[in-house]
């Protein structure tokens, strides 16, 4: 996992052959005129994702305690504050049923060992193996969820 400033996120375009494109598209965005949902460029390459919406509890955000096999999520917030919870996928034990190859998802029982606080102008980067509850909080926050296919 990686957590930074979008102001550093040009130090990040190297590790991933996609990264360049995804980043150059952040950094073009004007967040403010993209409509909340998807949008996809580069094919299934590389997509994003708008949200806008109300924050949720820890525990509902825990209770969906996440990890992708085929994407990296590049998630970065615009408007408000969210708190995020992490683990290593390697330290989880406790799959919740069995990946789903359609919505590239698969949900963990386990609890995040550390919890971090994203504000707007931040970002993170979650790899395949970072299992990670985002949207915790209170209030509504604006952000994008870039998808990059590993």
């Amino acid at each position: 996992m990686i957590v930074d400033s979008v102001a550093q996120m040009i130090k990040y375009q190297k590790l991933h052959p996609r990264f360049e494109k995804a980043m150059a598209f952040i950094a073009a965005c004007k967040i403010d005129e993209m409509p909340v949902g998807e949008t996809q460029w580069e094919g299934e390459n590389i997509r994003a994702i708008v949200i806008q919406e109300s924050l949720v509890s820890e525990k509902e955000s825990t209770d969906y305690f996440e990890c992708h096999n085929r994407y990296i999520d590049i998630q970065i917030v615009f408007e408000g504050m969210e708190k995020v919870g992490w683990k290593s996928r390697n330290n989880c034990l406790n799959p919740r049923g069995e990946y789903s190859p359609e919505k590239d998802v698969l949900f963990y029982e386990d609890s995040p060992e550390i919890f971090f606080n994203l504000k707007a102008g931040h970002f993170a980067i979650y790899f395949p193996e970072d299992v990670h509850a985002p949207m915790i909080g209170d209030g509504i926050i604006r952000k994008m969820v870039v998808k990059v296919l590993v």
